[in-house]
């Protein structure tokens, strides 16, 4: 699949130029059209994953260990496809691809349902896929994808419970929420953006600056990007004041609640209601707080849930952090900036879950596979 991606890459880059054309004449949002837009070096980097793919030790019939003993037997954990899996997203005609190669990796089949403006870069990319499995031997079925303009196929998609195993929602919030309102198939939802980090009285200003900065560097997707800073009433004014300036020159838009605003006058006044929103642009929004447990509290109420991170320099303050916030992953004085390959190789990540249930946080392979229980007695 990545030497045909490849070798055909300039077919794709003129389907997704057409995708590129015909969504700038409809006036789709500019959000949606960087999320479109498909460059060789994204693509590469697609056809880079399915390399590592092709690598990775084999994530299925692994031994697992299981929650509990038999009186009677050996328990085993076997690790196994889970049969049918649909991703549901909006733009990045990559996943189609980097999609493709997880589930075959995992043995699953894969139904694709794209949004219309970017069918012309999702059947080029399928074609390609299927071709290439073709060649190795596989059904082309096994990658399927769903025509764009047809009816309401997320809604019949979500509820063929006999045929699909898990639905995948990748995009803006509006289409997860939409998925999960309609399933009644399992569902492993996705989030993007809306994540926040607490800077304590003792953090350094420099790091605070760093973090949210490179958290934004995750294009096309800004999966953990830090929309949202919550400043502790103890930390120094003119800190605060160059950490502002700072952002300010790197392009960040910054609004502040009322306190911000009184004692920094440059900064707009945020609503009530994009506390909860995920901007997924650079903009920033901060706040004032007493504590930590003042800013556990918002980020539990307010943050999207999967990626939130705290600045500090108390090892106490970290583990009252870290106790108190509900998210499903939590990063201390390091960026949260979201990579599809680790810098160690392994593992590849799909994107990030605020689920809390067995699917949760980084999204992996093996969030692919179910466990088989096997009973094994004497022979």
């Amino acid at each position: 699949m990545a030497k045909v991606l490849e070798s055909r890459r300039d077919d794709i880059l003129e389907a997704n130029t057409l995708d590129l054309e015909a969504s700038r004449e409809m006036a789709i949002p500019p959000l949606i059209l960087d999320w479109l837009k498909l460059t060789p070096e994204r693509l590469m980097a697609s056809v880079d994953i399915l390399h590592r793919l092709a690598q990775c030790p084999d994530p299925l019939n692994q031994a697992a260990a299981t929650p509990y003993a038999a009186s009677h037997g050996l328990v085993v954990g076997q690790s196994m496809p889970l049969g049918v899996v649909a991703l549901i997203y909006e733009s990045f005609p990559e996943l189609s691809c980097i999609m493709a190669g997880f589930s075959l990796r995992t043995g699953n089949a894969l139904i694709l349902k794209g949004g219309s403006e970017a069918s012309h870069s999702n059947s080029a990319i399928v074609a390609v896929l299927q071709e290439a499995m073709e060649d190795a031997n596989l059904p082309e079925s096994a990658v399927q994808l769903l025509p764009s303009d047809e009816g309401d196929l997320i809604r019949e998609l979500v509820t063929v419970n006999r045929a699909v195993n898990l639905a995948i929602p990748y995009g803006r919030r509006s289409l997860v929420n939409q998925v999960v309102a309609q399933a009644t198939v399992p569902v492993l939802k996705t989030t993007i953006g809306n994540c926040y980090l607490y800077w304590g009285s003792s953090g350094d200003a420099d790091l605070v600056y760093s973090i949210v900065s490179d958290s934004h560097k995750s294009e096309p997707d800004p999966v953990n990007a830090i929309e949202k800073i919550l400043v502790d009433q103890r930390c120094d004014d003119r800190e605060i004041r160059r950490l502002l300036d700072g952002l300010i020159s790197d392009g960040f838009a910054l609004l502040g609640d009322e306190v911000m605003v009184a004692k920094f006058p440059d900064l707009a006044a945020v609503g009530d209601e994009q506390w909860t929103c995920a901007q997924l642009n650079h903009t920033l929004t901060i706040k004032m707080v007493e504590n930590v447990e003042h800013a556990a509290r918002w980020i539990n109420r307010y943050s999207s849930g999967h990626a939130d991170c705290l600045v500090t320099d108390s090892y106490s303050e970290s583990r009252r952090f870290t106790a108190a916030i509900a998210s499903a992953t939590v990063y201390i004085n390091t960026s949260s900036r979201f990579s599809r390959v680790s810098s160690q190789g392994h593992p590849l990540f799909l994107g990030m879950s605020n689920d809390r249930g067995h699917y949760r946080g980084a999204i992996t392979l093996g969030m692919l596979t179910t466990l088989k229980q096997i009973i094994q007695g004497p022979i």
